[in-house]
């Protein structure tokens, strides 16, 4: 094999050059299931956000959505505005600081967001069925890669 050859198969099979593949096949798939439920990917996990951080002690604002999901914040805004039009989410002036808005899901969004989260996570199931009896493993890996 010539020595060019070699060197385009190991960029091809370098690990970050796979996660982006798996990445990008596993995020359209994930867009054709969500369809049904008229939700993106990205509102379905902020809405995701907003229901598990909505259990603790502060109100759930858009910068805390923000480094939760790590969704940049222009993004976050954009798209809690549109869930917002959906009548999904519900956007008031915070208490504490007028420059800041706190997030809760409506009725609506928390039965839109709780069939979705149904979906993606029989989806996720099937999908990730490639990996054998190894999820822990890489579930614990794709953790410590998120790591601050």
């Amino acid at each position: 094999m010539k020595e060019g050859k070699k060197s385009n198969i190991a960029r091809t099979e370098g690990m970050g050059f796979l996660l982006w593949q798996a990445t990008s096949v596993w995020q359209r798939e994930l867009r054709r299931v969500l369809e049904p439920h008229d939700l993106t990917h990205s509102q379905c996990v902020l809405m995701t956000g907003i229901d598990s951080l909505s259990s603790g002690k502060e109100p759930v604002t858009q910068v805390l959505l923000s480094n939760y999901t790590k969704i940049d914040p222009m993004t976050t805004s954009t798209v809690l505005r549109t869930l917002q039009k959906k009548g999904l989410v519900s956007r008031k002036d915070s208490a504490k600081d007028t420059r800041s808005k706190t997030i809760i899901l409506t009725t609506k969004g928390k039965t839109s967001i709780a069939k979705a989260l149904k979906t993606v996570e029989e989806f996720d199931e099937e999908f990730f069925k490639a990996i054998g009896n190894k999820p822990k493993k890489f579930h614990k890996g794709l953790v410590a890669l998120l790591k601050d």
